[in-house]
């Protein structure tokens, strides 16, 4: 079926192809036409069930109403979650919104930015960014391409970014642990680990361990993103046996938190009985696990709103000025945290 055009409208009215723009664009009173005749086409519109095609209308108007969103893994509850919010919000304000996954390549994160500003004519995007190179970010910065970083700093100055403090947020997890009396403490990183997020958890980590001078030398073990499940399970079987002997392991997302799980269920381990589970990031699902699990929770819905309110900034004022906003993250206790006279 072919798609209705303004000519088909006009034709069935008999007045111009001009006129029936005019009206459907909403310049009716502007050029003086008649209201009867305003209404005439708009109920003939909808009897023929007109949409108006957004590409040609992005070419007339130098608009398109789209946005863009990349993130590493749409499938992971922290993404999606933020992607829910973010298309919420851009829908409220008239825009579509187009997601996309990076899968944690650096090359691919390249391509589906050049997709969505020069093929899909986005007009900003919101990024949770897995590159190190930003040779890419700085000439978008140099155009004023409107682009916010989530989750993940960039890298290089004049970017807006919506994160959380990762580094408190650690750091008062580790020190809920050794509240409780537990000082050996393992946190299982992922790769890739150059990611700011992912440093700035391992700081925090750092820090408090060395508040309270227990060593970190062999606490940190990083799990592969592209083989996660079999490199957690080895991650840890190492830890929780000699020379380590971890009573609390500390895993940096959701992601690996997940993995953590089944590998302790395969391994016929109790939690908290025989190690502590906690995690930074939390999930739904982890209020029903066995047992629920201790998170540090990151304000999900605020992020989204956030970013969005930055890009639209963007997008209205060429001249904005870049913002960084760092929410606060919270530890959620539930049962997987043990005493260490328990263990």
């Amino acid at each position: 079926m072919n798609r209705v055009s303004l000519k088909d409208i006009s034709e069935a009215l008999k007045v111009s192809k001009a006129l029936v723009s005019l009206v459907l664009n909403g310049k009716g009173d502007q050029w003086g036409i008649n209201k009867d005749t305003q209404k005439k086409v708009m109920n003939k519109a909808r009897e023929l069930n007109y949409h108006p095609n957004q590409m040609a209308r992005g070419l007339r108007t130098g608009k398109s109403n789209i946005i863009g969103l990349v993130v590493a893994d749409i499938s992971n509850h922290f993404y999606a979650k933020i992607s829910r919010t973010v298309e919420r919000e851009v829908t409220r304000l008239g825009y579509q919104l187009l997601v996309c996954s990076s899968d944690e390549v650096g090359s691919k994160e390249q391509n589906l930015i050049d997709l969505l500003k020069d093929r899909q004519r986005a007009e900003g995007i919101i990024l949770a960014t897995t590159q190190k190179e930003t040779k890419q970010f700085r000439q978008l910065l140099k155009e004023s391409f409107p682009i916010v970083f989530i989750d993940r700093k960039p890298g290089l100055k004049g970017a807006s970014y919506v994160g959380v403090d990762n580094t408190k947020g650690a750091y008062d997890m580790v020190e809920h642990l050794v509240e409780r009396g537990i000082t050996k403490i393992g946190l299982l990183n992922i790769s890739p680990t150059h990611i700011s997020s992912l440093s700035e958890r391992v700081n925090g980590f750092k820090k408090a361990l060395e508040k309270y001078n227990i060593p970190h030398r062999n606490a940190i073990r990083a799990v592969s993103y592209y083989d996660v499940e079999k490199t957690t399970e080895e991650a840890v079987r190492k830890m929780l046996a000699p020379p380590y002997n971890m009573k609390a392991l500390f895993a940096i997302n959701n992601y690996v938190a997940v993995n953590c799980l089944q590998a302790m269920h395969k391994l016929n381990l109790r939690i908290p009985e025989d190690v502590s589970l906690v995690c930074f990031d939390d999930m739904d699902s982890f209020k029903f696990s066995q047992p629920p699990l201790t998170t540090v929770a990151q304000p999900l819905e605020e992020i989204g709103e956030q970013a969005v309110k930055l890009l639209m900034a963007q997008i209205v004022n060429k001249d904005f000025s870049p913002r960084t906003k760092i929410l606060p993250a919270k530890i959620v206790v539930r049962k997987s945290t043990g005493r260490a006279n328990s263990q």
